[in-house]
């Protein structure tokens, strides 16, 4: 059974790279979407195992997107990796503060984003979901 993944980033290129990268792996299913309007209008009607979110994008930012995401009793407990262009401190910390499980760092390996994936579907598998 693959893991069902929601990849949230407005540049087409980032979209392109994260997608393939997963998809390769062969046991990631990725859906994208291009911004936080369009994730939460999927997020309510599909059980994600992991969510990957830009957090610098028009509209709704990463960061808002959280926090809606976090709302939603389906995804309370659903895996979300921040990938940013600035690791300012603060910005990591308000991410991590709203919800991100996992923050990476534009730019970054397959490898670093694989190992990520890995280690926070791992431990959100197991009885009864969402760990």
């Amino acid at each position: 059974m693959s893991i069902r993944v929601l990849l949230v980033e407005d540049s087409p290129a980032m979209r392109s790279f994260v997608g393939s990268v997963l998809e390769s792996a062969g046991e990631y299913h990725v859906d994208e979407v291009k911004d936080g309007f369009d994730a939460l209008r999927v997020m309510p009607r599909t059980d994600y195992d992991l969510v990957i979110t830009d957090i610098n994008m028009p509209d709704i930012n990463g960061l808002e997107l959280i926090r809606a995401v976090r709302q939603q009793p389906r995804h309370v407990h659903t895996p979300l990796i921040v990938i940013t262009t600035n690791d300012r401190a603060q910005d990591v910390e308000r991410a991590l503060k709203l919800g991100a499980s996992a923050v990476l760092t534009k730019p970054f390996t397959p490898e670093a984003l694989l190992d990520t994936v890995a280690r926070l579907c791992k431990t959100a598998r197991g009885p009864g979901g969402g760990g």
